[in-house]
């Protein structure tokens, strides 16, 4: 088997503060995105002002070693005793299949529950949400997990208010998120917490990622949610035809002679599979542009309400409205990330 660690950098600020201490807590099997993801958000990031590398990450175990993972590879680890003493910025549990069992392991979890105890902030990825709420942490709180673990979680600790919707929820100084790449969205989070949005826009860069996703965004994607309902992809290249040509009318019945469908046909079927009808589906991918653009431009509304095909703002407002119940102006406020 092959492995990999995270060794501690040798290089601190320009500014003689040392960088910021992160432990990622592991057990066997966790789920290996779930650490390399965050990971390498924190390996990269760097102070803005000197260029310095700004966090230390460190990886630790009960009693260390070679920890496996879902995959071919194991993770070196340090003895998680070792940081009894030592100071802790962030200590982020990750998550993965063998959670179930390392939450049974009393011992495990007291030492997480001290980490946990005198760290400036606690995280989760995915199920390490358990361990979390094992050890104490999350009661009281509002969290996030994997969907499909949401409702064990719930079940398991009822103290704790489980939301499946965002991709990751920060209460305090605690933040928790949904399952695999949502944990690299939370890190560029945390970057932008830390260091400022540009950071944090920087990392996702380097990293090929479309965009910094914010918390309130759903971890149930909408383009997978169509794929998911249409499984045998009949509408698949009109969908993605639709996406490329928002700016155009893309009226019903000009859809259905794209499908070379009649219109009454047309309707029928593609209300039956997708649970919608054309045009509501045509101004939900339109509302889907346009937060995209609120969250990540400086875009006028009219000029955002144009280029997605609304035309003007008010259908903009209008549609915003019966999607997600806010107006657009609101939901920037709350969710843009350029500085």
């Amino acid at each position: 088997m092959e492995s990999f660690s995270a060794k501690p950098s040798d290089q601190t600020r320009d500014d003689s503060q040392t960088p910021h201490q992160i432990v990622f807590v592991v057990y066997p099997e966790i789920a290996l995105l779930d650490l390399a993801g965050p990971l390498q958000v924190f390996a990269w990031a760097r102070c803005k002002n000197t260029g310095a590398l700004a966090y230390q990450p460190s990886i630790v175990s009960r009693g260390g070693g070679q920890i496996p993972t879902d995959t071919l590879l194991t993770v070196e680890t340090e003895d998680i005793d070792l940081w009894a003493d030592k100071h802790i910025d962030t200590v982020m549990v990750i998550g993965g299949d063998g959670v179930y069992e390392a939450a049974t392991d009393a011992t495990f979890v007291a030492k997480i529950a001290a980490l946990a105890a005198r760290a400036d902030r606690v995280a989760s990825v995915c199920s390490g949400a358990f361990l979390l709420a094992s050890a104490g942490v999350l009661k009281g709180r509002r969290a996030a997990t994997h969907w499909e673990d949401a409702d064990r979680l719930r079940a398991a600790f009822p103290e704790t208010c489980v939301d499946i919707e965002p991709i990751y929820i920060k209460h305090g100084h605690i933040w928790t998120s949904a399952g695999v790449t949502a944990g690299t969205d939370m890190a560029l989070a945390i970057v932008a917490e830390d260091l400022g949005p540009e950071v944090a826009l920087d990392r996702a860069k380097a990293l090929v990622t479309y965009m910094v996703r914010p918390g309130g965004q759903s971890q149930f994607s909408p383009a997978l949610e169509r794929q998911r309902l249409d499984r045998s992809n009949r509408f698949d290249r009109l969908h993605g035809w639709i996406g490329d040509n928002l700016t155009r009318d893309l009226r019903v019945e000009d859809l259905a002679e794209r499908e070379n469908m009649s219109l009454r046909s047309f309707y029928r079927l593609y209300r039956d599979k997708m649970g919608v009808t054309p045009a509501r589906a045509v101004e939900k991918m339109r509302t889907e542009a346009a937060r995209d653009m609120l969250e990540s431009t400086r875009l006028s509304m009219k000029k955002i309400a144009v280029r997605c095909g609304f035309k003007d703002e008010a259908r903009m407002r209008r549609a915003f409205s019966r999607t997600l119940g806010v107006s657009p102006s609101a939901y920037r406020r709350r969710f843009q990330i350029v500085a």
